[in-house]
């Protein structure tokens, strides 16, 4: 029986990988996409994936690409099975053989100022107005938006602590003024609704014992974006994007915006001057100098 595939009681090594994951803080999103990934060569390999050898490596490798497996969902099997073979079965040498497949990043989806205005004007409630704004206003990935709490806003410091950040990263991002109004609006409103405790969940779900979740955080942005006409197509993600590049275009430092967007490396958020029009706009042209240039500078006939 493949001990990856949960029927039953937990098995050893399903357990191992687990606690090899809980031990490096991954969230349980990440915890769920490697237990899938992995169980999927798993399903594969019909067999216990402790026996696997370079060649089943290479040979799932090439079917996968032969059955046409986009290369996100490739590079993501790539990524669970390198800290599976690495951490969990002690197998560096299989991890060498796992192959990233390239793919070209799509430049992504940008709102405009005001465009971000009508969109959080948009919004339905006081809290999802809040969870959005934090998502623009601090640049949050969706999953730090849902996994905040009351205490990780830090009024003193105007610092949101961000202790759920991809990979298990702590950072600290920043708490703008009128967010903190915001929120002040929201915890209020909140208490009065009996939904907001001191120790408990900044945006809580349908119970204030549970999180709101990223899937409804994803559908109050497509809500929003079409009730304020915005025909661009947007999620949670958008509004970090918007962040970023508002920040490049207003001329902060590439690796401040770096820091607080918690990039582990500079050209991902390197990435962002691609968009940046408004960078690109205040560039001149050396053509455009050509028009500058005064006669006297120009060389005479020879």
């Amino acid at each position: 029986m493949n001990e990856l595939i949960q029927i039953g009681p937990i098995s050893p090594l399903r357990q191992r990988l687990i606690d090899d994951m809980a031990l490096r803080g991954f969230s349980k999103e990440t915890q769920r996409n490697y237990l899938r990934d992995v169980g999927r060569f798993a399903t594969w390999l019909r067999r216990s994936p402790h026996t696997a050898s370079t060649e089943d490596i290479r040979q799932f490798q090439f079917e996968q690409h032969q059955a046409g497996v986009p290369a996100p969902t490739m590079n993501s099997i790539v990524g669970a099975l390198r800290f599976f073979f690495t951490h969990t079965l002690d197998r560096p040498d299989l991890a060498r053989k796992l192959i990233r497949t390239k793919q070209a990043r799509k430049i992504p989806v940008v709102l405009t100022m005001a465009e971000v205005k009508r969109l959080l004007d948009a919004t339905r409630s006081l809290k999802h107005q809040a969870a959005l704004s934090v998502a623009y206003g601090a640049g949050l990935r969706v999953a730090e938006v849902a996994a905040l709490k009351v205490s990780d806003v830090d009024s003193k410091r105007m610092l949101l602590r961000i202790e759920r950040g991809k990979g298990g990263r702590y950072r600290n991002a920043m708490l703008p003024q009128g967010l903190l109004l915001l929120l002040r609006d929201w915890w209020r409103a909140g208490r009065q609704q009996g939904i907001l405790l001191p120790d408990g969940w900044l945006f809580p779900g349908q119970s204030a014992a549970a999180p709101i979740s990223t899937r409804q955080l994803y559908r109050v942005v497509v809500e929003a974006a079409e009730a304020a006409d915005i025909d661009k197509r947007v999620g949670p993600h958008t509004l970090r994007h918007s962040f970023a590049t508002h920040l490049l275009e207003d001329g902060v430092d590439i690796r401040v915006i770096q820091a607080l967007l918690g990039h582990a490396k500079l050209n991902t958020t390197a990435f962002y001057t691609q968009v940046a029009t408004k960078t690109v706009r205040s560039i001149v042209s050396p053509l455009d100098r050509l028009a500058l240039a005064s006669p006297s500078e120009e060389a005479p006939d020879g």
